[in-house]
């Protein structure tokens, strides 16, 4: 494609080519039956920090590869998806919305004692922001830390934290001043500091293997040192952390898009229908050809934001327009696979019902659509 000569260079073809290999051999045998499961063996963040993976993009003081390389993170992204489950990729992949806040503004003794853990898979990373009040409301989050001496309080809860019952270190937003986005603060708080607990695995419409979990804290004390950023400036490393993740979301869109896609077409090519196989028909032809226009447009939006972001442009509106664009498409595109597939479409053995249910979620995460919106409208002046 002339999307990926322009975009991918032979350094991202080789970090594809082995993610590709990893899924091959270490995750399409078994996750149908992960999927069942609603879970996948921890002994996979070891596997995929042995191989390299968990660490593509990240420094290599901390045992990461291609630090800064956005291209190389979405070439990794991509092979990812092709195992098929949004929940395993964004079970696996939790550390990359967790870690960046840590790496960037963190006291350096807590990045050098967590983020090589973190990357070699031996320690798994979340991040905690949305509350049983408001998702995509950050700037009234309701979690209260209070300093006392040495040491933040902190009370409240959080939900629908992806690895959340797994995780061993969470960045987790708090209130430790007034309200509004002034008074927000990133705390790193480890799986068994005293008052914190995680709650019930959460049952979800889609991304099964992936484990989601309410949190609470009551009294939890975290040390000063574990604050990440300057307190009271939370706010601005959510915000900073948001753009690459709803680059993440979209990539993952348009990878669930392209999948629905290419079962759609081998099926259109082998299932027949009065005589000749169903692709045969225009009806059919008409549809599927949009569905690849529609999935190249939205794959070549997104990678135009993937650029400007590398070279350190701010894409703020475009970001938002995208990861919009993307999930409209993974939208459609699943839709369609489904009625083409027909009554096959309908079965969990089919990869496209798998898909129409994990698609759902990506225009809700890193940001519901309609705040997309908001974004949007606000960097037009309105």
């Amino acid at each position: 494609m002339a999307a990926l000569q322009a975009y991918f260079d032979p350094s991202h073809q080789l970090v594809r080519d082995s993610v590709q290999r990893f899924v091959e051999r270490e995750i399409l045998p078994h996750i149908d039956e992960w999927e069942e499961a609603e879970a996948f063996p921890r002994e996979l963040y070891l596997k995929a920090g042995a191989a390299g993976i968990l660490g593509i993009g990240y420094p290599e003081r901390y045992g990461g590869s291609h630090e800064g390389d956005v291209f190389a993170k979405v070439a990794a992204s991509e092979a990812m998806m092709r195992c098929g489950s949004g929940g395993l990729v964004a079970g696996l992949g939790s550390l990359d919305i967790g870690v960046p806040p840590l790496l960037k503004w963190g006291q350096a003794p807590l990045r050098e004692r967590v983020v090589p853990q973190v990357l070699a898979g031996e320690k798994i990373m979340a991040l905690a922001v949305t509350e049983p009040s408001g998702g995509s409301d950050v700037a009234n989050l309701k979690t209260r830390a209070v300093r006392l001496g040495d040491r933040y309080r902190v009370t409240g809860s959080k939900t629908f934290i992806t690895s959340g019952v797994r995780a061993d270190y969470y960045t987790v937003a708090v209130r430790t001043g007034g309200e509004g986005f002034g008074g927000i603060s990133l705390l790193l708080i480890e799986k068994g500091t005293p008052g914190f607990t995680v709650g019930r695995k959460l049952k979800k419409m889609g991304w099964w293997a992936s484990d989601t979990a309410e949190l609470f804290f009551d009294d939890c004390e975290v040390p000063l040192e574990n604050l990440i950023g300057a307190e009271h400036g939370g706010f601005a490393c959510i915000m900073a952390n948001f753009q690459s993740e709803r680059l993440a979301l979209a990539i993952m869109a348009n990878m669930t898009a392209e999948l629905a896609l290419e079962e759609s077409l081998r099926w259109a090519r082998e299932r027949e229908a009065f005589g000749k196989p169903i692709g045969k028909f225009q009806v059919l032809k008409h549809r599927l050809a949009e569905m690849a226009t529609q999935l190249e447009v939205s794959r070549e939006f997104t990678y135009r934001q993937a650029a400007k972001m590398a070279v350190g442009q701010s894409v703020i509106r475009e970001i938002s327009m995208a990861k919009n664009f993307a999930t409209d498409t993974a939208d459609r595109l699943t839709h369609d696979a489904v009625q083409i597939l027909g009554g096959m479409g309908y079965m969990r053995e089919s990869l496209v019902e798998r898909l129409y249910r994990d698609s759902r979620i990506l225009s809700i995460g890193g940001g519901s659509r309609e705040i997309m919106n908001e974004i949007i409208a606000k960097q037009m002046g309105l």
